[in-house]
């Protein structure tokens, strides 16, 4: 049943995917449109449609913030839950096991571009991809398979310009400076990863901080596997090398696990000669794409995560002013 949102209605929607269903939201604005299509891709881990986490504290989500602000503004939206995220997730995952794969996120995405696509209000012809963190790497990916219904156009938020695992790295290595004996921690971290993507158990040495060694056994969880060998050497930047669309990429200067500098260069590089790529790294945008009014410097990450989703936490206005000024010079 749809129900009222600010700038539209909202409605359930759900399809199938092997023996699972995905569960995501519509939104469309109010009148009879049609209106462009702007799908909604969410970053890592169990990070539902709203961009909540289980992980991560409160439930302001920034998915859900920024679908609101793209209905208000006259785009439709769908947003999704991930298979291994949102209220469905218990009933999911043991259908998913050892089924997890870069193109299964790509299969995801596929089936709400055709959902979304199909309602009568909206624009086949116009439909974008928005993706955040993680979702940078499928919303290219889905792009360069030659879809049925490509993208008119791409936003990457936050994408990773090094592999993944060399961001999870550089995070923690800034973290080891400041912990005793921090460089020989780091030393045997390298050692459990590598043994990880040689296909080998990982075997974490139980010096290694508590959380260190839980970020491994994560990748190692069965549910996860083989998609996570593939994400930790994934990086945005060669796929931006390759699109044919539009792009507009946007890294915060306060977001603190891609670094608008060490990621936003390798991306420069590789759109270089390219026209229709569009860069910009809002002042202050963390990594949720929400607003930070603390200095960058100082920044540490558990203080910044506990705020990510805190209920007075709101978008970022030059971000979401961005990302509808470059939206409506390409519709």
């Amino acid at each position: 049943m749809a129900e009222d949102a600010p700038g539209g209605d909202s409605f359930e929607v759900s399809w199938e995917l092997g023996p699972t269903t995905v569960h995501g939201t519509v939104e469309l604005p109010h009148g009879r449109g049609p209106f462009p299509g702007v799908v909604l891709v969410a970053g890592s881990g169990p990070t539902d449609r709203d961009w909540n986490s289980p992980l991560l504290p409160g439930s302001n989500g920034s998915g859900r913030l920024l679908a609101r602000a793209l209905t208000g503004a006259g785009y439709a939206t769908l947003r999704y839950d991930k298979r291994g995220s949102g209220p469905h997730v218990r009933e999911t995952l043991p259908q998913l096991m050892g089924s997890v794969t870069m193109q299964s996120h790509v299969d995801e995405l596929a089936g709400a571009v055709r959902l979304l696509a199909s309602q009568p209000a909206v624009l086949p012809e116009r439909m974008f991809g928005l993706g955040h963190s993680e979702g940078t790497l499928h919303v290219p990916h889905y792009q360069l398979g030659a879809p049925e219904i490509p993208f008119a156009g791409m936003v990457l938020a936050g994408p990773p310009g090094r592999p993944v695992g060399a961001v999870a790295r550089s995070q923690l290595a800034a973290q080891a400076t400041s912990v005793p004996d921090g460089a020989h921690l780091l030393d045997l971290y390298d050692a459990a990863v590598a043994r990880f993507l040689a296909g080998e158990p990982a075997a974490p040495d139980p010096a290694l901080p508590e959380g260190v060694r839980a970020l491994i056994a994560s990748l190692e969880n069965p549910v996860n596997l083989p998609f996570s060998r593939e994400l930790w050497t994934a990086d945005a930047a060669p796929l931006l090398a390759t699109v044919d669309v539009p792009v507009l990429v946007l890294i915060g200067q306060k977001d603190i696990q891609v670094d608008w500098r060490a990621d936003g260069d390798p991306l420069r590089r590789a759109a270089a000669g390219r026209e229709g790529v569009d860069f910009v790294f809002p002042e202050a945008a963390n990594h949720l794409l929400k607003q930070e009014p603390r200095p960058r410097q100082g920044l540490a990450a558990p203080e910044v995560a506990a705020a990510y989703n805190a209920p007075d936490a709101r978008l970022d206005p030059e971000t979401v002013d961005t990302i509808l000024g470059w939206l409506a010079a390409h519709c």
